[in-house]
């Protein structure tokens, strides 16, 4: 008897510490972002999860604008799978690792099996999925823990019941090298998928996977045919049929362990989760949610903006994801070699990133930032080089700059500990100083020429910006030799910037300016001279160095004129970017080198033109599928409209001064990792009411335009004074602008 009151009271515990009031997952839509370019997938997983358990739709290169990359999109009503890895918003497919699919009805098949579903019929929440699969009966629900994809399929009666694995399938051009699957008995299943795709030429996932009930029958397809014999089978194109009968409503339940490294290692993997409990498991994921987004506490009337905000917080959590396994174990770069490693993160997505959502995340995860720098440290004791877009510890070399220095840098400059300053810049220097991606002829030059390496204009602004980073480490560190050359090298974007024309534009290599020039397109003679954008675009990219910018207008009017053409111009019909959404004249924010030019006006004492491009640019972000203007790019875009809903923005994002803006909360509160809160109120914000009048912080008079990450760090409260109508002093003396 008091054993079964004791085992009664430890019930009753445990359930009480899940039945916490979980205020704010409510407000995440995961479905925002899933048409045309958000590329974001709606799927189940934990904060910076190794499972990202989502449902596919089976798209092909004829839809690579709508979901391509992700596996799905909200305008199709099918399903194909559910399978246990994806990218976030990003603009190149891959992953789409260990498809499943549950059905009724059917014999055992190798063949293109879809269910039809109904999104009136589909809910997707921070931590949760589920959609009805109208072909099959078959209510599908997903959640997932670190490294453990958990399934719940509620059958319908049926005598031919079965969860099929299709180890063929990846997302977009991902396909399969090689796969193994193995029967271990008739509740245990394990196998792994090596895959290669236009982004990654050797992604490899190991699997290890439980079902609730006995399977009844099983079925091997290899390459389209039947296996006769064995247990097991390894080649291109598996299919694995897990076959029973169901009564009506009967649930059965699947758990996947994932590993990078082995087999070992994704059955460990299933313990994350014992038994069967998916509510409880569910309860778990949504806790951990909880937690993150409880990290910024926003107050408003709106509830769409709160979820539009409380969404993209959550997208910003989404990536980098953790590798190594529950055995501490991962493939690094050579793939051969199992490594031991805790806490090593990938998908780094920098070229997007490293702008606002990497120092983000110096204010939201603070005790996960030296493990990130810890792992791009890894990744260039591998390599010789840090990471300029790894996916599963593989360098794409996707897109320009070597921009895990301004996140080094941002970390060392903001204090961070945990990881080695001397290991760092050295680390830093040899990316500065490779032979590949044109950084030769930068070095030679003082810029890259167009006829050595395409995307030069790009590529010339960008290095010389990761320069300006280096510089300020060598200062920290106190070595001048080093800190005279970077900043020289800082400041070679004037090299490419025409002081004629006040455009930057491309030089070949004999130095002299390419012609002819059109500063609307990406191409000069034929040639990439930018990398997603355009000369009016890339014009404002020297974040280091604003003043000096303003300088070569010869007057901040000047400046402020130039800047008010890229609002107010209509771009040509033919111009090659202009097919994408996120437009306001030729600003197109549905592309990082545009974000952080609105917020340029406050360099020049005009702060009330920043707030109304601001608001006009928060308008693209909606509670809807389509509530994104471009790729989410693992969380960047997202972490642009978290930063400005506040009420402020990295405009330098190594600099530690965050540019003020046009907030959208009438208050927020900011955990700031160190047991202190920073408080943002805009007193009589209202949608008019979009203009700084005032502002004081702790209570004193604050007319500067910009507040410090150090100032933030201590804590206190930031109250801005809102009106109708632009301030004819507040922002407007030189002394106030950001540095």
């Amino acid at each position: 008897m008091k054993k079964s009151i004791l085992c009664c009271l430890m019930a009753l515990l445990t359930l009480a510490s899940y039945a916490r009031e979980l205020m704010l997952i409510k407000y995440v839509n995961p479905l925002i972002g899933t048409v045309f370019e958000g590329n974001a997938y709606p799927g189940a997983t934990v904060p910076f999860g190794m499972v990202q358990l989502s449902p596919d739709n089976g798209l092909t290169m004829s839809d690579k604008y709508e979901g391509y990359c992700s596996g799905y999109s909200y305008t199709k009503n099918m399903v194909k799978g559910f399978s246990h890895t994806h990218l976030s918003g990003t603009g190149r497919p891959d992953l789409g690792d260990i498809s499943v699919l549950p059905m009724t009805g059917l014999e055992p098949t190798v063949g293109d099996i879809r269910s039809d579903i109904s999104h009136e019929q589909e809910h997707a929440s921070a931590g949760y999925y589920s959609v009805m699969l109208k072909s099959f009966g078959v209510l599908a629900e997903l959640t997932a823990t670190q490294r453990c994809g958990f399934h719940r399929y509620t059958f319908p009666e049926a005598l031919k019941s079965m969860i099929r694995f299709d180890l063929a399938y990846g997302a977009g051009d991902d396909s399969t090298v090689v796969s193994y699957f193995k029967r271990l008995d008739d509740k245990t299943f394990v196998g792994y998928r090596i895959s290669k795709s236009s982004f990654t030429k050797d992604q490899r996932i190991y699997f290890a996977a439980k079902i609730s009930k006995p399977v009844t029958n099983f079925t091997l397809f290899l390459n389209g045919s039947r296996v006769n014999q064995g247990d097991e089978a390894e080649g291109i194109d598996i299919k694995a049929c897990l076959q029973f009968s169901t009564k009506k409503d009967e649930q059965i339940l699947l758990k996947v362990g994932l590993s990078t490294a082995n087999i070992e290692g994704a059955l460990e993997g299933l313990k994350e989760i014992n038994g069967w409990e998916f509510d409880h498991q569910k309860q778990e994921a949504e806790n951990l949610w909880e937690d993150e987004l409880d990290k910024i506490r926003i107050t408003s009337p709106d509830e769409d903006f709160k979820t539009t905000f409380y969404t993209a917080l959550y997208h910003s959590c989404l990536a980098p994801i953790r590798i190594d396994d529950a055995l501490g174990k991962y493939r690094g770069i050579d793939r051969e070699k199992v490594r031991d490693g805790r806490n090593i993160y990938t998908i780094h997505s920098l070229w997007d990133t490293y702008r606002a959502e990497n120092p983000l995340l110096t204010i939201t995860q603070a005790n996960r930032i030296p493990d990130i720098i810890n792992s791009y440290l890894e990744f260039y004791r591998q390599y010789g080089l840090l990471p300029v877009w790894d996916m599963y510890f593989c360098e794409t070399n996707t897109m320009k700059g070597y921009h895990a220095v301004p996140v080094i840098a941002d970390a060392i400059l903001k204090g961070f500990k945990g990881f080695d300053y001397h290991e760092a810049f050295v680390a830093m220097k040899a990316s500065a100083n490779q032979n590949i991606r044109g950084t030769d002829w930068y070095r030679k030059l003082g810029y890259v020429p167009i006829d050595k390496d395409n995307g030069s204009v790009t590529s010339t602004v960008e290095y010389a910006y990761d320069d300006w980073c280096i510089a300020q480490v060598a200062k920290r560190l106190n070595i001048k030799d080093d800190y005279d050359l970077f900043m020289k090298r800082s400041s070679y974007w004037e090299n490419v910037f025409d002081n004629t024309l006040l455009f930057v534009r491309p030089k070949d290599a004999s130095g002299n300016w390419v012609t002819p020039f059109d500063p609307f397109s990406e191409f000069i003679n034929k040639e990439y001279a930018f990398a997603e954008g355009n000369g009016w675009q890339y014009t404002w990219y020297v974040p280091q160095d604003v003043p000096g910018l303003i300088r070569k207008f010869g007057a901040p009017q000047r400046f402020a004129q130039k800047l008010d053409s890229l609002f107010t111009l209509t771009p040509p019909k033919e111009m090659s970017i202009w097919q994408y959404d996120g437009y306001i004249g030729l600003l197109w924010h549905g592309n990082e080198p545009c974000h952080h030019i609105p917020y340029l006006y406050n360099y020049v004492g005009m702060p009330w033109k920043s707030a109304e491009r601001i608001r006009q640019i928060c308008a693209f972000y909606t509670n809807k599928p389509k509530g994104l203007c471009g790729n989410d790019d693992c969380g960047q875009t997202s972490a642009w409209y978290v930063f400005s809903a506040m009420g402020f923005y990295p405009v330098n994002p190594a600099n530690g001064e965050y540019v003020l803006g046009a907030p959208l909360s009438d208050k927020t509160v900011i955990s700031m990792g160190n047991g202190n809160h920073f408080i943002v109120k805009a007193e009589s914000l209202t949608d008019k009411n979009i203009y700084i009048q005032s502002a004081t912080f702790n209570g004193k008079p604050y007319s500067k335009t910009y507040i410090n990450h150090a100032d933030m760090l201590k804590g206190g409260e930031l109250v801005l004074f809102m009106g109708n109508l632009p301030s004819a002093t507040w922002g407007t003396k030189k002394d106030d602008f950001p540095h």
